[in-house]
């Protein structure tokens, strides 16, 4: 696996990297999030757009980016209009979330963007010549990382099934594959973390970012060190989704583990 460097963050090398989302409606309470969250022992910081009020509104969200990468300074911004579809706040057709997107790339504020393998079909096979192809090659072209991303908040695939995304993900050009499952018992729980080391050991080429989600899933987030996965997900206040724990926290038992390891 090749480790993709963003700023001066290694991801996919030594402890999972910890991600925490400012989840703002407003102008006010995003900033007031971001200078928060700057505070704290965090390697990445996730904007999701979705929440904001005026996410349609280009010059309102160029000064966002612009404001973040101010508080942010050199921690690493990923930008992410998570749809309703996969557990987001509000819906985009698929032109308006591929012009917002692009519109993101081009400002040159934000060094990640989260496109979702299946904002255009739900077949994966038709995944290579659509709009998250596009988006790659348009973010490539700005020097900004990919994220490609898919979660399940009603079930957990199977083993096969969640390896088989990731590696479409790959193979479309992604930089990180990301997946995140619902699980509905601790079996589930295991084929996440099955699928993880299964996927990072025999096929992985880039990084990838798994979790199964909600109380029951929360070991997922502590064992990325051992399983693969190069990214974990906290909260500084409210959380984006079910089962993240504080940042603070997390950066504890992250540290704790990764002691055990050397």
């Amino acid at each position: 696996m090749n480790p993709v460097i963003v700023r001066k963050v290694k991801i996919g090398e030594g402890m999972p990297k910890i991600c925490v989302p400012v989840v703002g409606v407003t102008r006010d309470e995003i900033f007031a999030q971001a200078e928060n969250i700057a505070e704290l022992s965090v390697d990445i910081v996730e904007w999701r757009g979705d929440w904001f009020k005026d996410i349609t509104e280009q010059q309102q969200v160029k000064e966002i980016l612009s404001g973040l990468r101010k508080i942010l300074k050199e921690t690493p911004l990923l930008f992410t209009f998570r749809t309703l579809q996969e557990g987001g706040e509000r819906e985009l057709d698929v032109h308006s979330y591929e012009l917002l997107n692009r519109f993101v790339i081009e400002t040159g504020y934000a060094d990640m963007i989260d496109v979702e393998l299946f904002i255009e079909t739900k077949k994966m096979a038709a995944v290579k010549d659509g709009v998250i192809t596009n988006l790659i090659r348009e973010a490539h072209a700005h020097g900004v990382k990919v994220v490609a991303s898919n979660h399940d908040f009603m079930k957990t695939p199977s083993k096969d099934v969640i390896i088989k995304r990731l590696c479409v993900m790959q193979e479309a050009g992604a930089d990180i594959a990301k997946i995140a499952v619902m699980p509905q018992n601790k079996e589930d729980v295991l084929t996440l973390l099955q699928a993880t080391e299964e996927m990072c050991r025999m096929h992985g080429k880039t990084p990838v970012i798994t979790m199964s989600m909600s109380g029951s899933g929360l070991i997922s987030r502590l064992c990325g060190e051992v399983f693969g996965s190069a990214v974990t997900f906290g909260s500084a206040g409210q959380a984006s989704a079910p089962g993240q724990m504080d940042a603070s926290e997390l950066r504890n038992i992250l540290n704790t583990i990764h002691r055990n390891l050397l």
